[in-house]
């Protein structure tokens, strides 16, 4: 997927340009509406400061939450604070993010403005991407520039129908970004490539595991999943998390995995508790050692150990969802000495993408986000990325 990136273009091309970016800015709030995390605003600043140095008129937009019409709630008018704080200059805010408010506001720009327009999910057509909407979007504007990884798995308006009628369409700097380290990872990888794959389901990973399979040396499984792969042995895993639907799933992943000489590996040990809550009683026991009644909350001592020997020599690791119930101090052993092995191996020279979601929080925690190579800023985007799907909001641009 070789697009044309922002970078492309002449910045001597730029100056009084009308150029809609389309950002990220779906940011968690409180209950009085003060932003609790940034990272997804400061994510975009690269692009939106390379904008404005260039004398273009830069207009924004993005969705915030999953409103029905519009909702007082979720305007970005918290965004466009924070947002002016980070760049040291006023952002114009519009109340709307089509129609005459918006031409009157884009005709008051000077070079190097920026303006923030509404909620573009106040209207049930971005979601929808009609035509009729997307024109509206692209009206005032000359090109396009798609810099929010973690919508570009959706075809909406703002993400996939204004690239019709706004050329160039092309990747800001944080989409390029994305794009070279996961697709990179994958595609052309430095060997050892290992990947390790959390979280609670089988269901919600079964694509990257199996494309993964594909182009990995080592796999590794952690978290909730782990049960489902071993009742699929035969193995009694107490009152564990089990998907009783995918347990020949489970076996044909690991019979896929022997074929194509991956490693494959499953935790040795886990700790169980006795009730899922922060205060349960806790034990360390080997996976075929689980008592009735317990349920496996993270992975034990020996697996960690296990891990940190195969991924020893790894050039590229990729995780993606934590190994146990971080969430839990008692449950967060794994994660967190997951967390601390890879930014040993980036200090030695790996590089390390971590895969958006839980694993983000998850570094953030211990404190080691600064350590990787890559955080990627896109959930499902990521997922979608890693499983060898085609993003609609990246296929629309042009190709390079």
């Amino acid at each position: 997927m070789a697009k044309k990136t922002l970078s492309s273009l002449n910045p001597a091309d730029l100056a009084g340009k009308k150029v809609f970016v389309r950002v990220d800015f779906n940011v968690p709030q409180d209950e009085s509406g003060t932003i609790t995390d940034d990272t997804r605003i400061r994510a975009a600043l690269p692009t939106i400061n390379y904008l404005i140095s260039a004398g273009a008129k830069v207009i924004l937009a993005s969705h915030l939450g999953r409103p029905k019409g519009v909702t007082e709630s979720l305007r970005l008018n918290p965004v466009a604070v924070r947002l002016s704080e980070l760049l040291g200059k006023p952002v114009i805010k519009c109340d709307d993010c089509i129609g005459e408010t918006v031409a009157q506001a884009v005709t008051g720009m000077a070079n190097g403005d920026v303006l923030l327009l509404e909620n573009v999910r106040f209207y049930a057509e971005e979601e929808k991407n009609n035509p009729e909407f997307a024109q509206k979007l692209a009206e005032p504007a000359d090109l396009y520039v798609n810099d929010a990884f973690g919508a570009a798995h959706r075809a909406h308006a703002s993400t996939e129908g204004v690239t019709k009628f706004l050329k160039p369409a092309v990747a800001g700097f944080l989409l390029d970004r994305e794009l070279q380290y996961l697709s990179g990872a994958v595609d052309q990888p430095q060997r050892p490539l290992a990947a390790i794959i959390g979280g609670s389901k089988v269901s919600s990973k079964i694509g990257v595991i199996e494309n993964l399979l594909d182009k990995v040396d080592k796999l590794l499984i952690g978290g909730g999943m782990i049960f489902t792969f071993f009742k699929a042995q035969g193995l009694s895993v107490g009152k564990s998390l089990v998907e009783e639907d995918k347990l020949e799933l489970a076996t044909a992943l690991t019979a896929k995995a022997k074929v194509k000489g991956v490693q494959f590996l499953l935790p040795t040990d886990v700790v169980v508790a006795d009730a899922f809550k922060p205060d349960a009683n806790s034990q360390t026991v080997s996976v075929d050692r689980i008592p009735d009644g317990w349920m496996g909350l993270d992975i034990g001592p020996d697996s960690i150990a296990t891990f940190q020997a195969a991924l020893a020599d790894c050039k590229t690791v990729i995780w993606n969802g934590p190994m146990g119930v971080f969430e839990f101090d008692q449950f967060a052993v794994g994660t967190e000495a997951i967390a601390r092995t890879l930014a040993d191996l980036t200090a030695k020279g790996a590089v390390t993408i971590i895969g958006g979601g839980d694993s983000v929080a998850a570094v953030e925690k211990v404190g080691v986000s600064s350590q990787m190579s890559h955080i990627s800023t896109g959930g499902g985007a990521s997922l979608e990325l890693l499983e060898g799907k085609v993003l609609p909001g990246i296929a629309a641009l042009d190709d390079a």
